[in-house]
């Protein structure tokens, strides 16, 4: 039988204590680490160099409350970041959700970005060019869907953001180069919404944070080293907490490892965190016991086309999601748009390669986009790649907190697609989950591994 989750609050208060007092570095002598090598110990180990690894590790940097007072090192496998989730992604940013902690989290990041060279800038580098698009999201719905977007608008406008419905004919109107056909109603985001190149605002974090004293590592987490104690639940249930001591590190293209001591471990590792967290033993245990339950996060592989089309909607295109599920966007000035639509669960592909399907564009993309735009029918495919959603099949939503039985082990995944634009945000919340002891801006408490246990899912309903 498992144990509530409110009957471990008592020992989140308690590790937290404990965790601040146990922060080795002011009794240690920093050194700098010999190559690519992790350094030997560390607070923070952060596993998963993409840009919610390394939002993290400059949030906690801006928060230390002296230079050098946390030892933080992000070990990432890939630095080529070849089949990285943030550099393969179609860069969006909206209010757009259904979820409160979804929209403040993006006009939060809308504005980290809107100032980004405030936020990330070093002195003496280059100035920061985000790319920022603010062409904004236009979402379609049908008969069917109409009920769902009003009420989701209502969401959004009460916290705050800039969103409009329009009308058929409204939607003409503006967009002339629509088919309106089947769309009972639409919604526009006004202000804050568009897209960003995603491997800016990466290597922003990245080279801020290792400016702000952060180490990198090139290797693979392998292991956590733990040590376990076993209490009884007020029902009489055994309970196994653990903690992690020590992380080990496989150095690349070598049998050498290192192991790296430390106070706590971030997994944002994104398509394979669930990966990491079974070294830690989550979702291993006994059947219908707490260690049982595993963390729902797995790797989605999405096409995105590129397309050419002279003819297309031209500049004032935003980022259109139709209620077939297909999406496009204009990308750049020379009639160019990228285009995808998620697969339903059938046609999901294989995920141990990156190659694409152009079928699927042929078949399953094009008439939907040729229907919803008719100038598209004269496209022609010009590329396209592949990329993986961190894709959350319990709710669509972040994981982002601590493991209530690995009480030194932090997520920051699951983000089913909308990890990049919520980076900013994400980083910060951790950050403060950490070095506070709660959240202290956007209270993502909803979003914790423990909703998985309670069996209470947090939908989003706005997924593309």
């Amino acid at each position: 039988m498992r144990a509530r989750p409110k009957e471990l609050d008592k020992n989140f208060v308690q590790f937290h204590k404990k965790l601040m007092d146990s922060l080795p570095t002011s009794d240690w002598s920093p050194f700098t680490p010999i190559g690519d090598l992790p350094p030997e110990r560390v607070d923070v180990v952060i596993v998963g160099g993409g840009v919610m690894g390394w939002s993290i590790a400059y949030w906690l940097k801006q928060k230390e409350n002296r230079r050098g007072a946390l030892r933080v090192v992000v070990v990432e496998r890939d630095p080529t970041y070849s089949r990285a989730s943030t550099v393969l992604s179609a860069g969006g940013i909206r209010q757009q959700f259904s979820r409160p902690e979804n929209i403040h989290m993006s006009l939060f990041s809308a504005q980290f970005l809107r100032n980004i060279n405030e936020h990330l800038g070093v002195v003496n580098e280059d100035h920061i060019d985000i790319q920022f698009n603010p062409s904004g999201y236009l979402f379609l719905a049908s008969e069917e869907g109409a009920t769902v977007m009003e009420e989701n608008y209502n969401v959004q406008r009460e916290c705050g953001a800039q969103v409009t419905l329009l009308s058929p004919h409204q939607l003409k109107k503006k967009f002339p180069w629509v088919n309106t056909n089947g769309v009972a109603l639409a919604s526009y985001g006004l202000e804050n919404e568009g897209w960003f190149d995603p491997w800016t605002l990466l290597n922003a974090f990245r080279r801020k944070a290792l400016s702000m004293g952060v180490y990198h590592c090139h290797g693979e987490v392998t292991d956590f080293s733990t040590t376990k104690r076993e209490m009884m639940t007020a029902d009489g249930d055994p309970v196994t907490f653990s903690r992690i001591g020590h992380v080990t590190v496989l150095m690349p293209n070598s049998l050498e490892s290192q192991n790296v001591e430390c106070a706590l471990v971030i997994n944002a590792a994104g398509a394979w965190s669930s990966n990491v967290a079974e070294l830690a033993g989550i979702g291993i245990g006994p059947s219908d016991s707490l260690e049982s339950v595993k963390l729902p996060v797995e790797p989605k592989k999405r096409y995105i086309f590129v397309v050419h089309c002279p003819d297309g909607p031209g500049l004032d295109c935003p980022l259109l999601i139709d209620s077939s599920g297909v999406y496009f966007r204009r990308e750049g000035l020379g009639g160019n748009y990228i285009a995808g639509k998620s697969p339903t669960e059938e046609e999901e592909p294989d995920i141990s390669n990156m190659e694409v399907d152009y079928d699927f564009f042929q078949q399953k993309v094009w008439p939907l986009l040729a229907h919803r735009v008719p100038a598209f029918e004269s496209l022609k495919v010009k590329t396209a790649w592949a990329g993986y959603y961190d894709y959350n099949t319990y709710d669509q939503n972040g994981v982002v907190g601590m493991h209530p039985l690995v009480n030194n082990l932090f997520f920051a995944t699951g983000f089913s697609g909308h990890g990049l634009q919520h980076s900013p945000a994400v980083g910060r919340a951790v950050a403060e989950l950490i070095v506070d002891g709660s959240f202290q801006t956007i209270d993502l408490s909803s979003f914790s591994f423990r909703r998985f246990v309670s069996e209470e899912p947090l939908l989003e309903r706005n997924i593309v």
